[in-house]
């Protein structure tokens, strides 16, 4: 399993299908933006979305949408805060911003945004 470190040093991709992401690390989900909905319910009886964890990545499935291509251009991305896997989630300096973006042949590029850029909180 790749930690959320090693995928931003390395420019490691992801997947997406359909309205399904496929996130080659392991977090815990604090917030998830995408489009104009703002999703922080991530029970298992949430029903903007579903996250199923496996041994070496996460699955995110936005049940609202139909394709993820077809609503983030892009120029767009899905915003996101996480913590690490075994990190304190109630320390603030683990809370890290990521911007999913879509990109050709069903890729995903993650990177951390810079903390100077607006995020919503």
């Amino acid at each position: 399993m790749k930690t959320l470190k090693e995928v931003l040093e390395n420019k490691v991709n992801g997947l997406y299908y359909g309205n399904r992401l496929i996130l080659p690390f392991k977090v815990y989900f604090l917030k998830v933006i995408i489009e104009k909905d703002v999703i922080t319910d991530f029970s298992k009886s949430s029903k903007g979305i579903n996250i199923i964890e496996h041994d070496d990545f996460m699955e995110l499935y936005f049940l609202d949408y139909k394709n993820l291509d077809d609503v983030i251009s892009e120029y767009e991305s899905i915003k996101m805060v996480v913590v690490e896997k075994g990190k304190d989630v109630f320390d603030f300096n683990n809370h890290i911003k990521l911007n999913i973006y879509i990109q050709e042949h069903h890729k995903i590029t993650v990177e951390e945004t810079d903390s100077d850029i607006l995020f919503i909180e």
